[in-house]
C-alpha cells in the first residue's frame, strides 16, 4: 500500500478540505518508517498556528461523555462549525484496535461532511492518549473549526490531555463521589470547564454542583466555569456549555498554549521512540522540559524532536 504524501495532505487541510481527514488519520496512525517520514512532512508543512479550537473532554467511564458529545456536535453544527472528534478507546488485547466503535457511541449524521469521528486505540499510554492523537489533533486543526479529543476514563495520568488541548472539559455525574476522587488525584487542577451531567436528577445534581464549587474555591480556582447539562430529551445546558467554551477560548493566550503543546508533543514523541532510557539521557523529564522551553518558539514538532535526539546523543 502506498503512503500518502504529507505535503499534499497539508495543502488540502490548509484549503479546509475536510475530506482529507481519513487519509490524515491513516497516515499518522501508521508506524512504518515511510509513514513516519510523511507525518513529519505533514506537520512541518502545516506550520504552528492552526485556527481550530482544540477541546479535550475527559471524565470517569460511564459518566456520559459520548452522549454529551453527541449533543455538543449537533450544537456546534447548528452554529455553522465543522467538527472532528478523536475518541480514544481502550485497546483490544486481541486485535490491538479500539474496543468500542465511534459511531456506536457518538450519534452523528453520517451524511454530514462537516463532521468527522474516529475511534483510536489508547494502546499502552497511561495518559489516555493514543500515540498518534497529538499529531492527528494538530493536523485536523488546520481544516476543522473544532477538534475534540475524548479520552479514556480519568485518573492522575489522565492530565496528559491538558498538554494537548486549548480547553479542557472534565465531566462528572451527581452522586458518584467523583469530587473527592478528583481532589485525591489532582484532577481538579486540570479543567478549564467543569460539566455536571444528568442535571435532570434535581437535588443530587444541585449538591454535586455545590461540592464542585467548594472544591474549586479551596484550590483557588473559583474562576473555573461550572456548567450543568442534561442529555435527556429535551437536552438542557448545551448552549451554556458552548458559550463557556467560547469564553475560555476568547480569554486564552493561544500562542503560548500551543507553544507549550508543541514542546510537550515533541517530548512525547521522543519518549515513545526511545523510552525511559532516552528520557534519562536528557537528564529526566523535568530537565528536558526546561531545555525545550529555551528553544526558539518558531520550531515545529519534528524540528523539536530532532533537537531532542541530537541533545540525547551529545549528553
Amino acid at each position: 500500500m502506498s503512503v500518502a504524501d504529507g505535503r499534499e495532505l497539508a495543502a488540502r487541510l490548509r484549503e479546509r478540505d475536510v475530506s482529507a481527514a481519513p487519509a490524515v488519520l491513516n497516515l499518522v496512525e501508521s508506524s512504518t518508517p515511510s509513514a513516519r517520514q510523511q507525518t513529519e512532512a505533514l506537520l512541518s508543512a502545516l506550520g504552528t498556528d492552526a485556527p481550530a479550537h482544540i477541546v479535550g473532554v475527559t471524565g470517569p467511564p460511564g459518566v456520559g461523555k459520548s452522549s454529551l458529545l453527541s449533543r455538543l456536535v449537533s450544537a456546534w453544527r447548528a452554529r455553522g462549525r465543522s467538527v472532528a472528534v478523536l475518541a480514544v478507546d481502550p485497546t483490544s488485547k486481541r486485535s490491538g484496535g479500539a474496543l468500542l466503535g465511534d459511531r456506536a457511541r457518538i450519534d452523528v449524521d453520517p451524511t454530514d461532511r462537516g463532521v468527522f469521528v474516529r475511534s483510536t486505540a489508547a494502546g499502552d499510554r497511561l495518559g489516555g492518549l493514543a500515540p498518534a492523537t497529538r499529531a492527528a489533533a494538530s493536523a485536523l486543526a488546520a481544516a476543522f473549526d473544532v477538534v475534540v479529543i475524548e479520552t479514556v476514563g480519568v485518573g492522575q495520568s489522565e492530565t496528559e490531555v491538558a498538554d494537548v488541548a486549548d480547553t479542557v472539559v472534565v465531566v462528572v455525574q451527581p452522586g458518584s463521589g467523583d469530587v473527592l476522587q478528583f481532589l485525591k488525584a489532582g484532577i481538579m487542577e486540570v479543567p478549564d470547564v467543569l460539566v455536571v451531567t444528568k442535571s435532570d436528577l434535581g437535588r443530587v445534581a444541585t449538591r454535586a454542583l455545590a461540592d464542585l464549587r467548594a472544591a474549586l474555591s479551596s484550590l483557588g480556582a473559583s474562576d473555573t466555569a461550572v456548567v450543568t447539562v442534561s442529555s435527556v430529551p429535551p437536552p438542557s445546558g448545551i448552549e451554556e456549555l458552548l458559550d463557556a467554551l467560547d469564553a475560555h477560548r476568547a480569554a486564552l493566550d493561544r500562542p503560548a498554549r500551543r507553544l507549550r503543546a508543541r514542546r510537550l508533543h515533541a517530548l512525547a514523541d521522543f519518549a515513545a521512540e526511545y523510552g525511559d532510557r532516552g528520557v534519562r539521557a536528557l537528564g529526566g523529564r523535568r530537565a528536558a522540559e526546561k531545555w525545550l522551553a529555551e528553544q526558539p518558539a518558531a520550531l515545529d514538532v519534528p524540528a523539536l524532536t530532532r533537537a531532542l535526539e541530537t541533545r540525547a546523543a551529545d549528553c
